[in-house]
């Protein structure tokens, strides 16, 4: 399917400079643009690619001024990253979508089934669960008893949604590979140890609830309730390979980025920027707008919202970046002792 500027400058409410009439049918990164294709430019580091790129349309922020000649046709916006990536939803809504239910899936005669859905190969959906209308269930898919599914969301390959639990609408759940995807409402980590030091397994009777909007990355695991509702809020976003453990609160449009782990009971203020590796501890409190850098490890509450910290245990930022600074002349002040130490003695 091809789009001219002039076609795709109207749906961004953007001015054209160059050929109205050029048009293209793909995408392209702008150091690797070819005939055909639109790209954009939104971060000053790619600036020099403009000159050079053989893209035929870039997007750009209507701030931008070309220094040299451009060969591309350009269409400005108020918000270039912003515009793509409404083009990008775009395209992939007019992309064909699966309906029916293959005759290789088991479905429990007690299960709801809503409209033009579309249910994949070996798909398992259990007794008493409610789907809603045009869902996409890939292959292997398992869900099981008194699941409810929200209109709209998709399910990949290989997930595994336990019973009781609760996806809201417009959800993406992930899958990884061909034999593995995200787990939805698996038992949480509860064990008693009795006096000899032997663990016994708690049962986890609760559930997980997904608000709407939410998408969940591939191998990420999210823990029923021991009790009550491990609950992520509308809009969450949450990359692969993260754990989020029982009875754990993610508040709403807070994103979680890969590799990062929150103990079980611990509640997650709304609008919350997490990088990878980030580590949390159980039954602690972090506040709205919270931001922690990659790797940072939280053992306490962070009351006040808003601020963006680092390290591990967890420091502002600004007192992490000194003490990064301190910790690189430490050979050098290890040193200064010695020596103090040895005029001293002399």
């Amino acid at each position: 399917m091809e789009f001219s500027a002039q076609q795709i400058a109207e749906f961004l409410k953007g001015e054209v400079v160059g050929n109205k009439d050029i048009k293209v049918s793909d995408f392209a990164k702008i150091e690797e643009g070819r005939s055909g294709t639109l790209t954009f430019l939104a971060n000053p580091k790619y600036t020099h690619y403009i000159y050079e790129t053989h893209a035929d349309i870039v997007i750009v922020n209507k701030t931008f001024e070309p220094e040299h000649a451009i060969s591309a046709t350009l269409i400005k916006v108020d918000d270039a990253y912003q515009s793509v990536a409404q083009l990008f939803t775009l395209v992939n809504n007019l992309k064909p979508r699966k309906t029916g239910i293959s005759a290789k899936a088991d479905i429990a005669q007690s299960a709801s089934i809503g409209k033009d859905i579309f249910v994949g190969a070996f798909v398992s959906i259990g007794e008493n669960c409610k789907i809603g209308n045009n869902v996409t269930i890939h292959p292997n898919t398992q869900i099981g008893d008194n699941v409810s599914v929200g209109d709209g969301s998709i399910i990949y390959s290989n997930v595994s949604i336990y019973s009781d639990c609760v996806v809201g609408k417009n959800n993406i759940i992930h899958s990884w590979q061909e034999d593995s995807g995200a787990v939805i409402g698996a038992d949480g980590f509860g064990f008693a140890p009795d006096e000899e030091g032997h663990y016994h397994k708690i049962p986890q009777i609760g559930n997980v609830v997904l608000g709407d909007d939410v998408e969940i990355g591939a191998n990420t695991t999210i823990d029923r309730a021991t009790m009550g509702a491990t609950h992520i809020s509308d809009g969450v976003k949450i990359d692969n390979l993260v754990q989020v453990a029982h009875n754990v609160d993610v508040g709403e449009y807070t994103a979680i980025a890969a590799q990062t782990g929150i103990a079980g009971s611990t509640k997650v203020g709304r609008r919350c920027i997490f990088g990878g590796q980030v580590g949390i501890t159980g039954h602690i409190s972090i506040a709205d707008g919270t931001i922690l850098g990659a790797q940072t490890g939280v053992s306490g509450n962070i009351n006040e919202g808003g601020k963006v910290w680092a390290g591990s245990p967890v420091l502002p930022i600004d007192t992490f970046r000194r003490a990064s600074v301190l910790i690189r002349k430490l050979p050098d002040i290890v040193h200064t002792v010695y020596d103090l130490e040895k005029k001293l003695q002399e």
